[in-house]
């Protein structure tokens, strides 16, 4: 009954929800050239043959299911694949990273008339949900189609569970459409077993096994020149107050240090002029990457606001302190600069990512700090002593190697459902039968 309430009920708010894209879009949270994608008309034709729908929420879960996209393509080139996101950041991002025969679209707002409008026109064969984005009417009205759901990468924050345990007439019909669902770790088992869900395998993050963050080798070429010698160190994907604090360690560093480089990349770049400001108020010498402002001598913190750039960072700063993790955002993933030989400080709040903080604390290859003083205690010894960085980088380069047979444990686990629809080693479609490449809506980023 509460399902269908719910499709009643959002029937009824959909000239107010149509209004509320609009100012979304005025705000930037919405991309005006694209906005029809998100009442559900698609903007490309759908391609010939069997199609895999992959839906993730946004920059981090479309990133962790990049590898997967890879491997289904280099194993089954038969299949077409449409990755769904709701953020214009990640969108922008997947303009860039997306492997082959595969587009973005937006993913509809949940409103039965969007929703059925997408459904009608893409007509996937299969359907991949990463994490928790799950939106009920896209949910069910998909599995009233009859096209069979897994659940990817399966994670709901305490928070989230103590909500969706307040509507079990809602989440239970959900988790139930699901064919099978793949959790994390034993916890998320747990809570997904308790909200409904019917069949469930553990499987590990799909983050670790996520592909190296790219970068451009001129790029960083350039970069490593305009840095020279100097001693250098990031803060990766911080939020607001995490910047505050790694420019308070700059000063309590640069008497040690000489020429001491500061490198903070905000998790949204959008932040970049409002923490430019604020560090230059504080009387910093700042230069923002966004702005084409170069890294002078006399710079102080270099601000790398861009979008889709960390793999440059963490090539270029062998000490990383991961960002999200000191004031109860939760985390983000370490594995990224530990894929890339950097040595890896966060703060105490890893929940986002546990498995893979804690694989990296057992291998020696991270440490934990609360604060300004601490974190400015641990970038001094690791900027003093290039062996500790080199051990922990190898450490993390192991641990990481440890982890990355998720996606293989995942891949099997979804053969009865790609099998049918394109068995292993089938031939490429002809040419034109997918997304044509001229017609992926490709944007530059700023470098």
């Amino acid at each position: 009954m509460l399902p269908a309430l719910y499709r009643v009920a959002t029937d009824i708010l959909t000239p107010g929800v149509l209004i509320y894209l609009q100012r979304r879009c005025k705000r930037g949270k919405e991309d005006p050239l694209r906005l029809a994608e998100r009442r559900g008309i698609a903007g490309a034709p759908r391609p010939q043959g069997p199609l895999v729908w992959i839906h993730a929420a946004s920059v981090g879960e479309a990133t962790s299911v990049l590898g997967l996209i890879e491997r289904l393509f280099a194993t089954r080139p038969g299949l077409a694949i449409l990755l769904t996101t709701g953020t214009v950041a990640s969108a922008r991002l997947m303009a860039e990273r997306l492997p082959g025969n595969a587009r973005h679209q937006y993913v509809p707002v949940d409103l039965p008339a969007p929703v059925s409008r997408f459904l009608d026109h893409w007509r996937p064969d299969f359907a991949l949900w990463v994490e928790s984005e799950l939106w009920p009417n896209l949910v069910l009205s998909t599995a009233r189609r009859g096209i069979p759901m897994v659940l990817l990468n399966g994670r709901l924050s305490e928070r989230s569970y103590r909500r969706w345990r307040r509507c079990p007439g809602l989440i239970r019909p959900m988790l139930s459409a699901f064919e099978l669902c793949f959790a994390q770790d034993d916890e998320q088992a747990r809570r997904l077993a308790r909200l409904g869900a019917k069949d469930i395998a553990k499987s590990g993050d799909l983050k670790a096994a996520a592909a190296a963050l790219p970068a451009d080798p001129r790029t960083l070429d350039r970069l490593r020149q305009a840095v020279g010698g100097r001693p250098i160190w990031l803060a990766a994907s911080t939020h607001g107050g995490e910047e505050e604090v790694a420019a308070a360690v700059h000063p309590l560093l640069a008497p040690r240090h000489p020429g001491l480089l500061t490198i903070i990349a905000p998790r949204h770049p959008a932040r970049g002029e409002k923490v430019a400001a604020t560090l230059r108020a504080r009387g910093f010498r700042v230069a923002r990457r966004s702005a084409g402002e170069p890294i002078a001598g006399e710079t102080q913190i270099y601000l790398a606001d861009t979008l889709g750039e960390l793999g440059l960072f963490y090539r270029l700063a062998e000490i990383a302190f991961i960002g999200g993790s000191l004031f109860g955002n939760g985390g983000h993933n370490p594995f990224e600069p530990a894929r890339l030989g950097c040595a890896v400080l966060h703060g105490p709040d890893m929940k986002n990512c546990a498995p893979m903080a804690s694989a990296l604390a057992r291998a020696g290859a991270s440490q934990t700090v609360t604060g300004t003083q601490d974190l400015a205690a641990a970038v001094s010894r690791l900027l003093d002593d290039p062996s500790e960085r080199a051990m922990r980088a190898a450490a993390g380069a192991r641990a990481v190697a440890l982890a990355e047979g998720v996606l293989d444990r995942v891949l099997a686990r979804l053969s009865p459902w790609l099998d049918p629809l394109a068995p292993r080693g089938s031939p490429a479609e002809e040419p034109g039968e997918g997304f044509p490449r001229e017609d992926l809506q490709r944007r530059p980023l700023r470098a």
